[in-house]
């Protein structure tokens, strides 16, 4: 099959804001390029650093795609369908999201900048002082897939090229891939705020054991363990997508005389996945010895994510509906396996 011209131009750039944490994290976000009636998008449970190293984008059929959403057909959230070289790695689950763009070029980032804005209770106005030079919609949480994408296409208006994903992140559109990555830098400036000081752990080792260590001292999530209103927020549960997806359900906080092996048996004991993560208040936060490569980017985007939220600022946390349907969902359960070295 034949590749647009510009495919190797998507990998570099692709690459380069996969290589940026404060952008991508893990397999998170992807980019597209439409060349006729073929979309080449990332494949599912990738890696956009990788872009350079392997092949990460597959070909889709764009019209069929389009079609099975205009009609409402459940096989809209099945992107495997629309895969024009069947048997290999499947496009991204969220191929239906690129689709709605008429855009040739789309780039969908995990930003954390974005996301210490679109998780607020006051996301709309707080995007909205800094977004004033762009042609920029937000659109309400929904769990990656076709409805996220029928609620994107249902706000989209000529020429708009930005969209904030409540609670999920950030999407920019172009013709060009420079042009798109140049639109990504200049919103990713709007949106950026200075990062709290960072302070290291306190008296941490003393509750590492045989599951959890403590993380590295400049990890931020120490920081969001020892300031009251980021372990506030911290606790107040799933923030977005990917989160529940590799690190289980929200944050979980040491009680008073808990290990963390016994604090681990109580979360699961709920019905809840054995966590990823726990913090101490006041001193800082553990990562369960086993946590794959998907694990640690989410736990550190969390910090990088905390300690850019305003103070004063209050979370909207997803639902415990929403929770469920993440952690119940096969696609994520692919992913999740692509990914679990």
């Amino acid at each position: 099959m034949t590749r647009p011209d510009d495919l190797p131009a998507l990998a570099e750039m692709s690459a380069r804001i996969g290589a940026d944490p404060l952008l991508i994290q893990g397999p998170g976000g992807n980019t597209s390029v439409k060349d006729g009636a073929v979309m080449w998008i990332k494949a599912s449970g990738t890696n956009l650093a990788d872009a350079l190293t392997r092949d990460v984008f597959v070909p889709c059929d764009l019209p069929a795609m389009r079609l099975a959403m205009e009609k409402g057909e459940a096989r809209a959230d099945q992107p495997a369908e629309f895969a024009l070289v069947q048997g290999g790695l499947r496009p991204s689950i969220e191929t239906s999201l690129h689709a709605v763009f008429p855009q040739r070029v789309v780039v969908h980032v995990h930003c954390v900048n974005t996301l210490a804005l679109a998780i607020r209770r006051d996301a709309g106005p707080a995007l909205a002082e800094r977004l004033g030079a762009f042609r920029w919609a937000m659109v309400p949480y929904a769990k990656p897939g076709a409805n996220l994408a029928a609620q994107v296409q249902a706000v989209l208006t000529p020429g708009m090229d930005v969209i904030i994903l409540r609670n999920h992140g950030l999407i920019v559109a172009a013709e060009t891939v420079a042009e798109a990555e140049v639109l990504l830098g200049a919103v990713v400036t709007a949106v950026t705020a200075p990062a709290l000081s960072l302070h290291a752990a306190a008296g941490l080792a003393a509750h590492a054991d045989a599951s959890y260590d403590a993380l590295p001292d400049d990890h931020p999530l120490h920081t969001v363990a020892r300031t009251p209103h980021l372990l506030q927020a911290a606790l107040a549960g799933s923030l977005y997508p990917d989160h529940v997806v590799f690190c289980g359900v929200g944050a979980n906080a040491l009680s008073a005389q808990e290990t963390p092996i016994s604090a681990a048996a109580r979360i699961v004991a709920q019905g809840l996945p054995q966590p990823a993560f726990l913090l101490v208040p006041g001193q800082g936060a553990l990562i369960h010895k086993d946590a794959n490569a998907g694990a640690i980017a989410l736990v550190r985007c969390l910090g990088d994510v905390l300690v850019r939220l305003a103070e004063g600022a209050v979370v909207r946390p997803l639902t415990d509906a929403q929770n469920a349907e993440l952690l119940n969902w096969d696609a994520e359960k692919y992913r999740q396996v692509l990914n679990a070295g």
